[in-house]
């Protein structure tokens, strides 16, 4: 059974980091494109970050740029999303999401594997 299980989530401070994890189980994502989404009370699921295969290139929304980093660890078969800067609007419930599209890696339908999400709540 192929399972995505997201950790790190908690509430921090405005200004402050938190590191997200999503490990991989019942397959390997190595050669998978893999993301990270984000949905607020309210509001729809929305995309944050992915890494994609071939080619290892990284992608983010605007509103995350320049904050955020996501990255892969093979060997351990897990994605990180390290946040950096956070502001009370990305609070959230985050998302892993694994096996998706290369060219559509932005739209939450171009995944096949999603995992249970993680909060992430952002004090001003």
């Amino acid at each position: 059974q192929v399972q995505l299980v997201e950790s790190g989530g908690g509430l921090v401070q405005a200004g402050g980091s938190l590191r997200l994890s999503c490990a991989a189980s019942g397959r390997t994502f190595s050669s998978s494109t893999m993301g990270w989404f984000r949905q607020a009370p309210g509001k729809e699921r929305e995309f944050v970050a992915a890494i994609l295969w071939p080619g290892g290139g990284t992608y983010y929304a605007d509103s995350v740029k320049g904050r955020f980093t996501i990255s892969r660890d093979n060997a351990k078969n897990t994605v990180y999303l390290q946040m950096s800067s956070l502001k009370p609007e990305d609070t959230a419930v985050y998302y892993c999401a694994g096996q998706g599209s290369f060219s559509t890696y932005y739209l939450p339908g171009a995944y096949s594997y999603w995992g249970q999400g993680t909060q992430v709540t952002v004090s001003s």
